[in-house]
């Protein structure tokens, strides 16, 4: 399956724009996109009320997203209730899996309160942009909860480097960076060619950074032009320093561990303990199931047989045994071995029965 996490979204969207990029992203070959919604400090409350969830919930959860059982409690988030903005489009095979993401503007987090796990309950996937060098330490090393995403504006001038050792630390902490490249096959106005540059540049230094590790490729497409197919996006991720196999995976693999685990902190307990239902079996039964079974008798009998003929082997050797001892008194009866003492012991006596009958 393959993921684009990123399509951008605001309130101003139009259903009818919503739905043309769905469709196109569905006809490129992605199964599950999320929809983002860009939240800045002065959007969020101070007040600590649940932060409400503007964008409409489409279709279903993707099947590696794991849902909340039936009669259990948990978070309100798109995968536990039925929102009344679901549209009429849900169940509709032409449109790819939508998840609702939001993305957090962090620019000085000692002096702002971002209320990250209260966003994070009414999404289903959180993702945070820092503008500057201390949030984007902050991000990486000092949440509570790390983020989903670090979701970097590279076609900005970044006034820092960063650095191996604080992105690792992120990505060892669960967090994964993304990599829009919208941003720079759409960059507007005239000064693309500088905002192009500032990506190309702000890219080899991610890469250089995490060495290609926790590296995920999404859009931000705001329309459907926009969107790239995955074989282009992947040649465009190794034209700017991302290998083949490693820019496949950012759009897979790495993007669905970001799904998964995103469900699994949303439905297990403290994050940790997960219960996982066992599949129910076919209708006729597990193929091969029943000869299993028989294979597994017979071989209960065959180790029981093999037992009862040890055992009597043992108790035959102990009769016949004990037989000879009681016959022979313990080697001197007919047919019984003699010991070298009793043999010592009556060739003595022999000599001096003969020396006693010769005087």
């Amino acid at each position: 399956m393959l993921y684009d996490l990123n399509l951008a979204w605001s309130p101003g969207t139009s259903p009818a724009e919503v739905e043309k990029t769905l469709r196109f992203a569905k006809t490129l070959g992605y199964d599950v996109v999320a929809l983002n919604h860009t939240v800045t400090a002065d959007k969020i409350p101070n007040n600590p009320q649940p932060i409400p969830n503007p964008i409409p919930q489409l279709t279903p959860p993707p099947s590696s997203y794991p849902s909340y059982p039936a009669g259990s409690s948990g978070p309100a988030t798109n995968l536990s209730i039925k929102t009344t903005t679901a549209s009429k489009n849900i169940g509709d095979t032409r449109l790819p899996t939508c998840l609702r993401r939001a993305t957090v503007m962090v620019t000085d987090p000692t002096t702002t309160n971002y209320r990250l796990p209260d966003i994070a309950r009414s999404y289903d996937m959180l993702a945070v942009r820092p503008t500057t060098d201390k949030a984007f330490s902050w991000a990486c090393l000092s949440t509570t909860d790390p983020p989903a995403l670090i979701s970097l504006d590279l076609t900005a001038y970044m006034n820092y480097h960063i650095h191996h050792r604080t992105a690792m630390a992120a990505v060892n902490r669960g967090t994964r960076f993304e990599i829009c490249y919208s941003q720079a096959i759409g960059a507007p106005g005239p000064d693309a060619q500088r905002l192009r540059a500032n990506f190309i540049a702000n890219v080899l230094g991610l890469i250089r950074a995490t060495k290609g590790r926790g590296i995920i490729v999404s859009s931000e497409a705001r329309s459907a032009l926009g969107l790239r197919g995955p074989a282009d996006v992947v040649n465009l991720m190794a034209i700017w320093g991302l290998g083949p196999e490693k820019g496949m995976e950012a759009l897979s693999n790495g993007a669905r561990a970001v799904v998964v685990n995103e469900g699994i902190k949303r439905r297990s307990f403290r994050g940790v303990v997960d219960i996982v239902k066992p599949a129910p079996p076919p209708p006729g039964g597990i193929p091969g199931e029943a000869e299993r079974e028989e294979n597994m008798k017979n071989k209960q009998n065959q180790n029981k047989q093999k037992g009862n003929r040890q055992q009597a082997n043992q108790q035959q050797g102990q009769k016949r045994k004990n037989e000879q001892d009681a016959a022979g008194g313990g080697g001197q009866g007919e047919g019984g071995q003699m010991s070298k003492r009793q043999a010592k012991r009556m060739k003595k006596e022999g000599l001096q029965g003969g020396s006693a009958a010769a005087g």
